[in-house]
């Protein structure tokens, strides 16, 4: 099966940060990668520096990784999509993720509620306005499309799409490393972006939510069909150990901090792969804000499973677990430009 290449800009300061963003999309359009994607978590949002990195490229696919859903409409995003997909000719690339209760009730002011009601029904919704077919309705737990709810005046009325999309079928890929949400992706999407991706545990710890996922959609739906698409940390260097600790304040940030005690999905998918006392002092760590602590408590172990360092050999050596775990495109973490030129070299 055929690895694609995709690259993260990350969330940043764009103000400061946009001209060295381009760059690397720009070499990594030349250099033959599929995709670039940005972020966005309580600051800079996804959209705005993606519309402009496409502008300054002609042939690299973009997608956020991702839109946060409730930070926007489900109509909204489809708008976004059809806006963003006819403006580059074709190269949108739809990331959607439902966040943490934390950023969802914390600063968006939304329920954190069901996310897997809540996933179904906005992928329905976005689905069907791009298929533009009959006007929007949708009455469902989380949308209720005319809203016929509190404070409701009664002149809603069902509405279409005034425009024609470029596709009516832009890929939709989904955020998930929860059992449940990871059958939902395939499901109902596209493709996966998972965070944290062991190759050497993926068979383990997510081939029965893939299975039942493939299975809950029908029509033949398999791997064949679906897009896994992690970010994976590359970082060129003699020393493998001395890149690691490049990488452990990130994954402490995660593990320890994206999330309270008893509800943090990072630290559950670590604990997942079997690192569970690691997990559990990471967190601890963190939270009573030792933060330099947490991250020098990251075993080297974990992070060179979820990642891609030392010398080009050493890379290289290390490439064939992610495509025997079913990789298709991987997404690079690599503010390195000369991990952008091994990549390319040992994947094409």
């Amino acid at each position: 099966m055929t690895l694609r290449l995709g690259i993260n800009l990350g969330y940043q300061d764009w103000a400061n940060g946009l001209p060295q963003a381009i760059a690397l999309a720009q070499r990594a359009e030349a250099l033959g990668f599929h995709s670039a994607w940005t972020a966005e978590a309580y600051g800079t949002d996804a959209v705005t520096p993606l519309t402009w990195l496409m502008a300054h490229t002609s042939r690299l696919h973009f997608g956020p990784a991702i839109m946060q859903m409730p930070a926007r409409t489900p109509a909204m995003t489809a708008m976004t999509a059809v806006t963003l997909d006819g403006m580059s000719g074709g190269r949108f690339l739809l990331g959607l993720g439902a966040s943490g209760p934390q950023v969802v009730e914390g600063w968006h002011g939304q329920p954190y509620g069901k996310p897997l009601v809540r996933t179904r029904e906005y992928v329905e919704i976005v689905r069907e306005v791009l298929r533009r077919e009959r006007p929007l309705e949708h009455h469902g737990e989380h949308y209720d499309i005319p809203y016929r709810g509190p404070g409701a005046t009664g002149l809603g009325k069902p509405l279409k799409l005034i425009v024609h999309p470029r596709r009516t079928d832009v890929p939709i890929y989904l955020a998930a490393i929860g059992p449940k949400n990871v059958a939902l992706a395939a499901e109902i999407a596209d493709g996966w972006l998972p965070i944290f991706f062991s190759p050497y545990r993926a068979r383990e710890v997510f081939g029965a939510s893939l299975e039942a996922g493939f299975a809950a959609a029908g029509g033949g739906k398999g791997p064949a069909d679906f897009d896994i698409a992690p970010t994976v940390t590359v970082l060129v260097g003699d020393d493998p150990e001395r890149l690691a600790d490049l990488v452990r304040p990130m994954v402490a940030l995660y593990v320890g901090g994206m999330g309270a005690r008893g509800r943090n999905f990072y630290n559950d998918l670590a604990c997942r792969y079997g690192f569970e006392a690691a997990a559990k002092e990471i967190q601890d760590l963190y939270l009573d804000g030792h933060k330099r602590e947490a991250a020098a408590a990251v075993p080297f172990e974990l992070v060179d499973e979820i990642s891609l360092l030392g010398p080009r050999e050493r890379i290289r050596d290390r490439l064939e677990p992610w495509r025997e775990a079913g990789v298709t495109t991987m997404i690079l973490g690599a503010p390195q430009p000369e991990a952008l030129e091994v990549m390319a070299e040992l994947v094409t």
